[in-house]
């Protein structure tokens, strides 16, 4: 496993992180979430990522059991705050008492005594950016986080932040947690030139694309049973990327992978991590063998012509717009 500086802080974290949304606390019986946990940081994952909402704190609680044998030193926990965790109207946001609130809720579930990265989740509106700045700057001076970073924020909102932090000497942000993949690139226009510029390092999520670049899903052939996809609960995300005009390209990926003797998501997250701007690369994993296999994609270097024959498969479907 290789490690990478998370933006410009000195926090290492693994070019493969782990994350838990919709699979540990929600779709993936207990036993099977924490196995999988321990065997990624067996074999070098260091980086776990969840959040308040996944399952209305499950995946935490989770999460929090399967690291209890690991010196705490040895793992960099994030989780992350703003969506609803109640019916109340404070129940939700980045108001200074929703963020104080649920990190300690957060810190109960995972059964620890700070975070590595506490995430704003989404950007609030409603809730004056300097509030939001001030009480994440404040849990850091308690020791209750050591970094806080956001989730999903646009370049113009991480920029606003940045500025704001600067001029009130406020600890900075040190990461933007996106989706990015080969059929997701919306942070490459804005996002990613911005945060580099400010020191914020990228930790994505859903480098396979809901799974779509694991090589799964055919053009063609109905949807594996034992598949997300086949999850009526959770397949909305899936379903837009099911067009058997993207499965024909995805097909030609996997082809590119295999003359490397590499796996298409082997592929996928390699091309993900190409970008010096991206820290780590979010997987989730029901099966070990996912999470082997997925290992596997730390330390690939693509070669110049390999990056051009990926573009040019990819600019087959540039048009292609997935609800994520």
């Amino acid at each position: 496993m290789k490690y990478r500086n998370l933006g410009r802080s000195g926090l290492k974290v693994s070019e493969v992180g782990l994350g838990s949304w919709l699979t540990y606390g929600t779709a993936v019986e207990k036993q099977t979430a924490i196995d999988c946990i321990k065997f990624a940081y067996e074999h070098g994952v260091n980086f776990f990522d969840t959040a308040n909402a996944y399952n209305a704190g499950a995946s935490e609680i989770v999460v929090g059991e399967a690291l209890q044998g690991f010196a705490r030193e040895s793992y960099v926990l994030a989780t992350k705050c703003y969506f609803p965790m109640g019916e109340g109207p404070n129940n939700r946001g980045l108001s200074r008492k929703h963020i104080m609130e649920q990190c300690e809720a957060s810190l109960r579930r995972l059964n620890a005594d700070y975070l590595d990265l506490y995430q704003c989740h989404r950007y609030d509106p409603e809730v004056p950016l300097e509030e939001t700045l001030r009480a994440l700057d404040d849990l850091i001076t308690q020791g209750k986080v050591l970094y806080a970073g956001v989730s999903e924020w646009t370049a113009a909102q991480i920029t606003e932040a940045v500025h704001m932090g600067e001029k009130r000497n406020l600890r900075p942000l040190i990461s933007n947690q996106p989706i990015y993949n080969m059929l997701v690139r919306y942070i490459e226009k804005e996002v990613l030139p911005v945060s580099q510029a400010a020191g914020l390092g990228q930790v994505v999520f859903s480098p396979l694309a809901q799974g779509i670049l694991s090589g799964k899903y055919k053009a063609g052939q109905p949807v594996p049973s034992e598949s997300r996809a086949a999850n009526s609960e959770i397949n909305r995300w899936i379903s837009s990327y099911l067009k058997d005009k993207v499965l024909i390209s995805v097909g030609k990926l996997e082809g590119i992978a295999a003359n490397l003797g590499l796996t298409l998501s082997q592929l996928a997250i390699a091309w993900v991590l190409r970008q010096p701007g991206v820290s780590s690369a979010i997987v989730g994993a029901s099966r070990i063998s996912q999470i082997e296999e997925n290992l596997g994609a730390s330390g690939v270097t693509l070669s110049p012509e390999v990056l051009q024959e990926v573009e040019m498969v990819l600019d087959e479907i540039k048009d292609f717009e997935p609800i994520w």
